[in-house]
């Protein structure tokens, strides 16, 4: 299987869109989106004009974290198909002009992996415990009191009363990379589907894989914060973590042209450079602007720091405003910013099922239209999250009866979880599952999806699927070097220039502006006069 140039930068200022495979579309009618419906839309994303997909967990799985508890790293979950279906996903993108980025999940398996179902088999102390982290207890306690990223204990017990470590859910055991042959089981998958034509790996929870267990452990009181660990953090963040990356990085490099690899590492900016190293992992996700609200001081700020740190390391800046994994931008932008000066997650708001406080719909989506037209004109690559093309918003109102994220059981529904962002995306005007598939959906679609179809916008040019669609084809023609130059304007102006004449322009402020010189080839809402209204982007050369 061949990829689709032999351009071994092509990462750099690519824009990925991201398929979470379950919820994109589903072509047997299971209520489960699968790899032949992302291959029967694969026109559709061709007609976005992205770069490459980037493909969320499709291994097989028993979905108690959405996909990332994982049973088998080199194998398709038979509910969304095979190996051969995968094949020719890899086929049919690559024929499009399209790359294909994958998932993988090193900091932990699922319960169901044939090495966990070993290590329970197995006495203390054998080989296959050693995969794992296994530990006893204190007394009738946990080894330590340490919480677990979803909620409660992050220990769970087994027959014989030793104890597991599981930094997320409980049916997601960690791995203990100290061990050789977990080392060497990972550098197999890489291989595996490197040689099946993938171009790169997006690594989840990047940070976490190597930990300092050395006991006696401490208490969670006692915790160095993870954003003044340097290094030394036992479970996060760990200087020798990079260890892994550089022998990835070999293994990557191996092939023409090496596969890349983008770390999903919650770090300060900082510390971020090591992941993206060139003997590392190359890229690394920055999540600054994802956790910026709408502020013109606060964008600026981000962008200056990442671009800076991207220079240091060789590397280029990532950019993204919504994932599987947070409210939709779109959404957030339309709440109140919170009064106590915290980022606005949206958190508080799904608690009330999308009630209190009232999202203000077209500041929101105004602003997110303004905010990719300002990131696709930014240097470096740009993620982007299935359905923000369409500017849809969170779904709010689940059900309780209807939750899948593990976050929402183990809280005991002090938070409400992450299934507003992976509901099944609308195609269609109506219809059972509007366009999704033949028969219903995993997670219920609202009825005002219908209106954010991909068949209500298709003939709009004022669409926000028009304005992707126009956006990313402009941005191809004026992309060339990663330079950027800041103008200062007003103070409520975000202006910079980018090399051969091409320039940026955000109002973040209440009242329409005068744009410089400059032909306006684009802009992310309709123009008052020669004006640039509020909450708006233009690209000018």
């Amino acid at each position: 299987m061949t990829t689709t140039s032999t351009d071994a930068d092509w990462w750099r200022q690519a824009v990925v869109y991201q398929v979470y495979p379950r919820s994109f579309a589903d072509s047997d009618g299971d209520g489960i989106g699968d790899l032949q419906g992302i291959i029967s839309r694969v026109p559709y994303l061709l007609s976005l004009g992205i770069d490459a997909v980037w493909l969320s967990p499709f291994y097989p799985s028993a979905l108690a974290d959405g996909g990332y508890d994982v049973d088998d790293y080199r194998d398709v979950d038979p509910r969304l198909g095979t190996l051969a279906d995968f094949d020719e996903l890899v086929g049919t993108l690559h024929q499009a002009g399209i790359k294909l980025i994958v998932d993988i999940v090193p900091n932990h398996s699922s319960d169901r992996h044939e090495w966990f179902r070993e290590a329970l088999a197995a006495p203390k102390n054998s080989p296959a415990r050693d995969r794992y982290i296994f530990r006893d207890g204190v007394g009738d306690q946990p080894p330590s009191d340490w919480d677990s990223v979803f909620g409660g204990s992050a220990w769970a017990q087994i027959h014989d009363g030793q104890w597991y470590l599981h930094l997320f859910a409980a049916e997601q055991p960690d791995l203990n990379w100290d061990n050789e042959e977990v080392r060497e089981d990972f550098v197999k998958t890489l291989r595996f589907w490197s040689d099946r034509g993938v171009d790169g790996f997006r690594v989840d929870v990047a940070h976490a894989l190597k930990k300092d267990l050395t006991e006696p452990l401490p208490s969670k009181a006692t915790l160095p914060r993870q954003s003044e660990s340097n290094g030394v953090h036992p479970l996060w963040d760990r200087d020798d973590v990079h260890d892994i990356y550089v022998e990835w990085r070999k293994v990557l490099n191996e092939y023409d042209p090496p596969r890349s690899a983008v770390a999903e590492a919650f770090v300060p900016a900082a510390r971020r450079a090591r992941y993206a190293s060139a003997a590392g992992l190359g890229q690394a996700f920055n999540f600054d602007l994802l956790q910026a609200d709408w502020d013109h001081d606060k964008f600026r700020q981000v962008i200056t720091e990442n671009l800076a740190l991207a220079e240091q390391n060789g590397s280029s800046s990532t950019w993204v405003f919504s994932n599987h994994d947070v409210v939709r931008h779109a959404t957030r932008y339309g709440l109140p910013k919170d009064p106590d000066g915290a980022w606005q997650d949206g958190k508080a708001w799904l608690l009330s099922n999308g009630t209190e406080p009232t999202v203000d719909v077209a500041q929101g989506l105004r602003r997110a239209r303004a905010a990719v037209l300002l990131m696709l004109a930014l240097p470096g690559s740009a993620y982007l999250y299935q359905g923000e093309e369409l500017g849809l918003q969170e779904v709010g109102e689940l059900p309780a009866a209807n939750l899948q994220d593990p976050a929402y059981f183990r809280s005991k529904g002090a938070e409400k979880g992450r299934d507003g962002c992976r509901v099944p995306l609308p195609w269609t005007i109506d219809g059972l599952s509007f366009g999704f598939g033949s028969g219903g959906s995993h997670l219920l679609q609202p009825k005002w999806f219908g209106a954010y179809s991909v068949e209500a916008q298709e003939g709009d040019p004022d669409s926000t699927l028009s304005l992707y669609r126009k956006a990313l084809a402009v941005r191809r023609g004026l992309q060339t070097s990663e330079g950027l130059e800041w103008v200062d304007d007003s103070e409520w102006v975000l202006h910079f220039r980018r090399p051969g004449g091409w320039q940026s322009v955000t109002n973040f402020g209440a009242a329409p502006i005068e744009l410089p010189d400059g032909a306006v080839v684009l802009s992310s809402g309709p123009m008052e006069g020669d004006k640039l209204p509020t909450d708006t982007t233009a690209w000018l050369i």
